[in-house]
């Protein structure tokens, strides 16, 4: 627990225009690694604008990226890869450190734009929202023909932990 920064909560939202990996649809889902820890989310089928609306949990150690990959899930093979995304979270962990408090809801506290280096398909920015930073991402795939993954960065600190 010493260690431990806190935990870094993605809330992948949707996937726009996905790969088609069967007949004519896909049934996707996503995979997100950091280090040794790995999360996905559910299958939605036949569907390749897909909403997830779920929320992953990482703990932090040491800011490292974060991968996110899609497959498209198959009953009689191997699932079929559907691209992949790497995002960096130390922008977004930089923000958490200045300790801000009490700011207007929707205060952009920095806009991180995209890079050759990143996978970011437009502008993403760090915003104060209900008490807390978020940050909205839009991350344009790799290795695959198309589609965009839709996620939500939040923090949530951890009483005893070594914090940021």
């Amino acid at each position: 627990m010493e260690h431990l920064l806190g935990l870094l909560r993605i809330h992948v939202h949707r996937g726009v225009n996905l790969a088609v990996r069967d007949v004519c649809t896909s049934d996707p889902y996503v995979v997100i690694r950091m280090g040794k820890q790995k999360l996905k989310t559910r299958v939605v089928k036949n569907d390749i604008n897909p909403v997830w609306d779920e929320a992953l949990t990482l703990s932090i150690l040491e800011p490292l990226p974060v991968k996110l990959e899609v497959y498209d899930r198959d009953s009689f093979s191997l699932d079929d890869k559907m691209g992949d995304a790497v995002f960096d979270i130390q922008p977004f962990l930089e923000s958490i450190k200045m300790r801000l408090d009490n700011l207007p809801n929707g205060t952009i506290i920095t806009t991180v734009k995209p890079t050759r280096t990143n996978c970011l398909a437009e502008e993403s920015q760090i915003i104060w929202t209900d008490g807390k930073a978020i940050q909205k991402m839009v991350l344009r795939l790799q290795n695959v023909e198309r589609g965009e993954i839709e996620i939500q960065l939040s923090w949530i600190d951890i009483p005893g932990s070594r914090g940021l």
